[in-house]
């Protein structure tokens, strides 16, 4: 009987070993200016163009941005009672959450014009879309599938990695048919499966940004970007003067 004991519990330590999802590493491929006075809370990149949403109650605004330079080409404010978070591109649509007032908006994309508003349950932190439906996160370890059109929820999944739920699941980017997302208060993105998800696996994103760039009021790792015709993936934080291109790539070294 001991031995049966022993052998199921070998068997089942090495189960949640093997279904712990791998890390990566990452290697820079180019540096873009940033607005250090961005409290980053949603990006994205198309045609060319990067589209930004941040927070913070009186200093939330969307804006089309020039990669290459950081300049400004649109921007639209919210109003001060709003706390902005993500937003998605979608059919010519920029769609964004706010934070605790159970509200988003829907915006033309060429125009940046405020073209309605529409209610949610729970805090809104992130929005991502792979072309057939929009991914919503909340903080919690679920991601929420909306209807495109509707906005409407369909269903969810729990991300979780081996038998582990993982919490505080924030900015969110579809890859390559995975979701990317930042893990709030920590230099890791995570790699999804949007099927059921299930981690695929971690990128360890630390030391991206140098002691050096830090100022007194930088804030954590928040924003991922994918472009999908050039097969470039940016990343950037809130707060942060700089914007980065990257790969991700094997890690070496042991898991931390």
């Amino acid at each position: 009987m001991r031995k049966t004991w022993i052998t199921f519990c070998l068997l089942a330590c090495a189960s949640i070993a093997a279904a712990q999802a791998p890390e990566f590493s990452y290697r820079v491929v180019h540096v873009y200016p940033h607005d250090r006075s961005a409290f980053t809370e949603g990006l994205e990149f198309r045609a060319g163009f990067l589209y930004e949403s941040t927070g913070v109650n009186g200093k939330s605004w969307v804006r089309k941005v020039r990669l290459e330079t950081g300049e400004v080409l649109q921007q639209i404010n919210l109003d001060s009672q709003y706390f902005g978070e993500g937003i998605t591109v979608f059919n010519q649509q920029i769609v964004q959450l706010t934070y605790r007032t159970e509200i988003g908006f829907v915006y033309d994309q060429a125009s940046l014009r405020r073209l309605r508003t529409f209610n949610f349950t729970g805090e809104g932190w992130a929005l991502a879309n792979d072309g057939s439906v929009i991914y919503m996160s909340d903080g919690t370890p679920q991601i929420r599938v909306w209807d495109p059109v509707t906005l409407q929820e369909r269903r969810r999944v729990t991300v979780h990695d081996g038998s582990k739920p993982v919490n505080y699941v924030n900015e969110l980017e579809c890859v390559r048919g995975e979701i990317y997302a930042n893990v709030w208060q920590t230099d890791r993105i995570l790699r999804i499966s949007p099927a059921d998800g299930r981690v695929l696996a971690w990128v360890n994103l630390s030391g991206l940004l140098t002691v050096a760039d830090r100022a007194e009021n930088t804030d954590v790792l928040n924003g991922i970007a994918y472009d999908v015709l050039g097969d470039r993936l940016f990343v950037t934080g809130k707060f942060w003067p700089k914007l980065f291109e990257i790969k991700i790539v094997p890690k070496t070294g042991p898991r931390k």
